[in-house]
């Protein structure tokens, strides 16, 4: 056992504390703090994978995690994705892909089974999104999907805090991710980097001026700079 949660949470990420015997220390990364956890019951990485154990792993064998409180140990360390998923957008913003992908799919629930976040070296956000298939088949025709998922861009949008949670563009997938072109681990996980280079052209329509039929954006102010994130979608 690595880790143990002994209080009651509504924080389905908070993943406890370690017991006795588990090696563990903190590392600063942009403005938090990152624990790495280290031991004879940890696995040695991925099977036959070693981007993900890359990823997952730093160059000692340590496992990441973070705090649920920095102020507080007691209250537990959270899974909020990889720090080797994180990147700055051209502007030098970071932008922490975990929390954003989980905010984004509880937003959209439960039309959205996976979302991959892309911006890197842009000047914006955009997101290649899954769709669950059954929730966006009751909601009725193709029309009546792209109605539900532009309400959900502007809304998300207007909750934004700054450029690093804002998402001004997005496309919906018509093909699932594949597990054998690695875009999927063998435990169900999105590969974030194996779809972005896998669906590059996917990733350039996005960011295409102007945007295609098939993006929904974010309205733009007449006369303002592309990517500028207004609050309502098209």
């Amino acid at each position: 056992m690595t880790l143990a949660r002994l209080t009651e949470t509504d924080d389905a990420s908070n993943m406890g504390v370690p017991p006795p015997g588990v090696a563990l220390k903190m590392v600063p990364f942009e403005g938090r703090y990152e624990m790495r956890v280290k031991g004879p019951h940890i696995t040695p990485g991925y099977w036959r994978q070693p981007e993900l154990t890359a990823q997952a792993f730093d160059a000692e064998g340590w496992y990441r995690l973070e705090f649920a409180d920095p102020d507080d140990a007691s209250k537990g360390l959270l899974f909020r994705g990889r720090v080797a998923e994180d990147f700055k957008l051209a502007t030098g913003t970071w932008v922490h892909v975990g929390p954003l992908r989980a905010a984004f799919i509880a937003a959209f629930a439960p039309l959205v089974r996976d979302v991959v976040i892309a911006g890197a070296g842009r000047d914006a956000l955009a997101a290649l999104v899954f769709p669950d298939e059954a929730a966006c088949a009751k909601l009725g025709d193709v029309e009546a999907v792209r109605t539900a998922f532009r309400q959900g861009l502007a809304g998300l949008a207007a909750a934004a805090t700054g450029s690093s949670t804002r998402i001004v563009r997005i496309a919906l997938l018509a093909t699932p991710p594949s597990l054998d072109a690695g875009e999927m681990t063998d435990k169900g996980s999105i590969n974030q980097r194996a779809v972005l280079a896998q669906r590059a052209q996917a990733v350039d329509a996005l960011y295409a001026e102007p945007p295609g039929p098939d993006i929904l954006a974010i309205q733009q102010k007449k006369g303002s700079e592309p990517f500028s994130g207004e609050t309502s979608a098209t």
